[in-house]
């Protein structure tokens, strides 16, 4: 059976400006809808609510994707609460389904979104072109996901030093900047590889 759509819910909306251009480039003709909130804390507080709602008239070919930075938490106790959510709802999830059909796909951004730009450090040169390609290649950018002391204020001080965003990082802007140059498959972030891979697992054409 052919995914048909995909909903997802995000965090916040520099995220959602993000994956506007990458999902189109993953799912193909696979429509999708993407829904910001303003911060994880308004997401998780809504979500519970939310999935009952899509547990009472999802229909088989939809799925969901539910996408959350890790921050500072846990990531197996934030997992596991996202699972349990979902649970508590009647909603099976991938982690569960165990060869079975499934509605949800929850998945962890390690450690902030701006580890996807550094994954892809390419995209970043062609709309920021003053950075330096050497970036990737320094000891503490080689794993985008273990950026030491923040991701996004790493990403903020490689910009701020090539003359950009003197005032701080506008993220929304920079999502939507480097956006159409960003390819899904030359990406070394290991979240985002997750994520692609638990989307083109659900079996688009």
């Amino acid at each position: 059976m052919r995914v048909e759509h995909v909903d997802v819910l995000v965090e916040e909306p520099s995220m959602a400006a993000l994956l506007g251009f990458l999902l189109p480039k993953i799912l193909g003709s696979t429509t999708f809808r993407i829904y910001p909130h303003q911060c994880k804390d308004e997401l998780l507080k809504h979500l519970p609510e939310r999935l009952r709602g899509y547990a009472r008239w999802i229909k088989p070919t939809w799925r969901i994707v539910v996408a959350v930075d890790r921050d500072n938490d846990d990531c197996h106790e934030l997992k596991y609460k996202l699972e349990q959510m979902a649970l508590d709802a009647g909603l099976v999830t991938r982690s569960q389904a165990h060869g079975r059909s499934y509605a949800i796909v929850n998945r962890l951004v390690i450690e902030e979104l701006e580890a996807w730009y550094f994954g892809d450090w390419e995209a970043v040169r062609a709309a920021y072109p003053r950075v330096p390609t050497t970036v990737p290649s320094k000891a503490k950018y080689r794993n985008p996901d273990t950026i030491v002391g923040g991701t996004w204020e790493a990403f903020e001080g490689v910009l701020q030093k090539a003359g950009y965003f003197k005032g701080g990082l506008r993220k929304i802007e920079a999502a939507n900047t480097i956006g159409p140059y960003m390819a899904p498959e030359r990406n070394c972030s290991t979240s985002f590889r997750v994520l692609q891979k638990a989307l083109l697992d659900m079996g688009f054409e």
